[in-house]
């Protein structure tokens, strides 16, 4: 078989990765402070909780990491969700097959509403989002959409379920940009109990699927863990050693992580971890100080007083506006949505906090101007 991030990881055990993380000193923060380029021990040490009474220090030099990089600009995007049709059980979605919601999947024309209001907001870059339903949102529909938007965006990004390497060279030949594949929680065991049902319950076949882009070819791959599942640290961490390993392997290819809390929704799932406004800033400049060049990414699920504050710290791209339920922005506001949203700004009033910020709003993604 040939290697894949499986290889990296199994050499790993989640429980001795937690220790060596709580294991860190303050000596070893500030060792990792000192350096201009770090590795991952030094990774852990500032999401350890030694490094707590260092959270000034790091979001300074995260802010200027980020300056010297991204300059004083940041890129606005937008979700747009195509079906809530879902084959998996997963236990903290609002799409999850168990749920009794009307399902919904966009008809071209509903397609189509949805960009024409997007659009006259002044998005050039796109999210596409579905369920997992391979018989009803599978490949061809995916590829239909993109075809069908494609003139209209400078860049199409989708959040779909993991598909197989000549699936994403087809996307990726017709128009396809960037793909977000979230492994949810690095944790095997705890993966299992989220997701006992579904294609999405293969955790392999999951972690496998960023390989499967780079070989493809794609353009831009993004990664996260959802915070709340199990240790954010030890999420993070994982999270953190999938890039690396990403990044030496598909040197081509532009990486983004995103830093989704547990968020309400229809089943009700509680945090198994609290992960704290001020543990997730810790995160977002973690990442920062391990690499200058990827991009951070922030979605509404967070509130409007955290966005905030975040923008100047280390985040790259925004969403505004978003509606996580399928026509939510013009076709069928009144659906049911994924997940509750908590900043509900519009567009407009997310550009005037950023250009109040400092912040020059861009729409296109970074690739165009950097």
């Amino acid at each position: 078989m040939e290697n894949t991030f499986k290889k990296i990881f199994d050499a790993y055990n989640w429980d001795d990765t937690l220790k060596s993380i709580f294991n860190k000193t303050t000596a070893d923060v500030e060792h990792a402070l000192a350096k201009e380029k770090r590795d991952l021990e030094d990774f852990k040490a500032l999401i350890s909780p030694a490094a707590k009474p260092f959270l000034e220090e790091m979001a300074q030099k995260s802010r200027m990491l980020t300056k010297k990089r991204f300059g004083n600009t940041i890129q606005m995007y937008a979700p747009m969700y195509l079906s809530n049709e879902c084959q998996n059980i997963c236990t903290y979605c609002g799409f999850s097959l168990t749920n009794k919601i009307p399902r919904r999947t966009l008809t071209d024309a509903e397609i189509l509403k949805e960009v024409a209001f997007l659009k006259n907001k002044g998005y050039d870059h796109i999210l596409l989002v579905t369920g997992e339903a391979n018989k009803t949102v599978g490949v061809a529909y995916i590829n239909n959409a993109i075809q069908l938007i494609k003139s209209k965006f400078s860049n199409i990004t989708i959040e779909v379920q993991p598909l197989d390497q000549d699936e994403y060279e087809l996307l990726i030949e017709n128009g396809l940009y960037a793909v977000l594949v979230y492994q949810e929680t690095y944790h095997k065991e705890e993966y299992k109990k989220h997701h006992p049902k579904g294609k999405k319950s293969n955790f392999e076949y999951r972690l496998e699927t960023p390989d499967r882009l780079g070989k493809a070819g794609v353009h831009k791959i993004g990664l996260g863990a959802l915070f709340g599942l199990e240790d954010w640290r030890a999420d993070s961490f994982f999270t953190a050693l999938h890039l690396k390993y990403l990044q030496k392997n598909y040197w081509k290819t532009k990486y983004s992580i995103s830093f989704p809390r547990l968020r309400p929704h229809s089943g009700g799932l509680e945090p198994k971890v609290e992960m704290t406004d001020a543990d997730l800033v810790q995160t977002i400049c973690a990442f920062r100080l391990l690499d200058e060049d990827v991009e951070l990414s922030m979605s509404t699920r967070e509130s409007e007083v955290f966005r905030n504050n975040i923008v100047n710290l280390g985040v790259t791209s925004i969403s505004a506006e978003s509606k996580t339920n399928p026509g939510g922005y013009s076709v069928e506001p009144q659906s049911l949505e994924q997940f509750e949203i908590s900043d509900e700004r519009s567009t407009e009033e997310v550009v005037r906090m950023l250009k109040k910020e400092g912040l020059e709003v861009v729409w296109k993604d970074w690739e165009h101007f950097s």
